[in-house]
């Protein structure tokens, strides 16, 4: 039954410059199940976190459609990469603003401390605002590099904090 959410996103750089948005959908409403499956309920905290997971999918995928703009255009599907155009880094931030204050948020309604904050989420924002400051949006390279980060070394972060702040309460 799941299969159909994030089957449907390729299709959707047919016809939608947002199709990073149903990206975030498809691969977080996961988040959702194992909350549920954890605290036999969906609250605000766990809505708030699927929001900051979006956010970041959009963030960080986003960034990895930059590589293909030049193919993009030629094959005539779209993304938010060619959608935001001269933009892009001022939309990019917003989008990692909301990451680091929804998961802030999110902290804040699971009741979480400050090895939480200091680690995940301060590690979150700076790993984010370096990594916009560095990364060469018209380099494939560059842009395959920062996306790659997102992965590991960003969910790392953010792992830390929660593992920490896990451990210390």
């Amino acid at each position: 039954m799941a299969f159909p959410v994030p089957a449907v996103y390729p299709l959707l750089k047919r016809v939608t410059y947002w199709p990073q948005a149903w990206l975030g959908i498809a691969m977080n409403l996961v988040s959702l199940v194992v909350w549920t499956a954890l605290q036999a309920d969906i609250s605000p905290a766990a809505l708030t976190l699927l929001l900051a997971c979006w956010s970041w999918t959009l963030y960080y995928d986003t960034i990895y459609a930059c590589q293909d703009k030049r193919d993009d255009i030629k094959a005539g599907v779209k993304s938010t990469a060619l959608l935001f155009g001269k933009h892009i880094r001022a939309v990019l931030s917003g989008f990692a603003a909301l990451f680091v204050g929804a998961l802030a948020a999110a902290g804040y309604l699971n009741h979480n401390g400050l090895p939480f904050y200091a680690l995940g989420v301060g590690g979150a924002a700076v790993y984010l605002t370096r990594q916009l400051n560095t990364v060469d949006l018209d380099n494939v390279k560059s842009c395959l590099h920062a996306f790659e980060g997102n992965g590991f070394t960003f969910g790392t972060i953010v792992w830390l904090g929660l593992f920490a702040d896990y451990v210390l309460a």
